[in-house]
């Protein structure tokens, strides 16, 4: 089993994320791009404690990009919204 801090890379904190988490009880995760929905869920409970109910995620193509005469591109990457048992809470993303 991969470990849990290699699935989740980092939390999303944006204005829209913040209204998600009053809102909806919903927090936003980058998260590695080949894991699933089950180990993202698994990920998200040993780390937090919490319960989770839904787990949502997106691809992220990246964008082409060049600087002078060098073309590339930005990485992919995989984005995890999470929903959360009412009564749960997540202490990094309150504001």
């Amino acid at each position: 089993m991969i470990h849990p801090r290699n699935i989740i890379i980092s939390p999303i904190i944006t204005e829209k994320s913040s209204n998600q988490v009053q809102n909806e009880n919903t927090y936003s995760f980058k998260v590695s791009s080949n894991a699933n929905k089950i180990e993202i869920k698994k990920a998200i409970e040993r780390i937090f404690a919490v319960k989770v109910l839904a787990v949502n995620t997106i691809r992220y193509k990246g964008k082409p990009k060049s600087l002078g005469k060098y073309n590339g591109k930005r990485p992919d990457w995989k984005k995890a919204i999470v929903t959360l048992r009412e009564g749960d809470k997540i202490a990094d993303f309150e504001v």
